[in-house]
């Protein structure tokens, strides 16, 4: 019965963890490319405004350090629930 509380546990935190980043992602992509692009018009950023900016680089620059932030959270989590490879 422990192994099974341990792994809804470990899946549990695991789609935590998901819902977070994708909520991070979707804020960054759709927030501050269209919702918030009125408002960061203002602000420059190598010749064109903050949320042009966003919509075509930052969103995917952010989503690349998501990657690799999920990988090393995921290490842990594993090392934690005694799943590591």
């Amino acid at each position: 019965m422990a192994d099974k509380s341990s792994s809804n546990a470990y899946w549990k935190a695991n789609v935590r963890m998901i819902q977070l980043f994708l909520v991070i992602w979707f804020v960054v992509s759709f927030g501050f490319g269209i919702i918030l692009r009125p408002i960061l018009m203002g602000i420059s950023v190598g010749g064109t405004d903050l949320g042009f900016w966003f919509a075509q680089q930052g969103s995917i620059l952010v989503f690349l350090v998501l990657i690799f932030v999920y990988a090393w959270r995921m290490n842990g989590l594993d090392k934690e629930h005694g799943v590591e490879e």
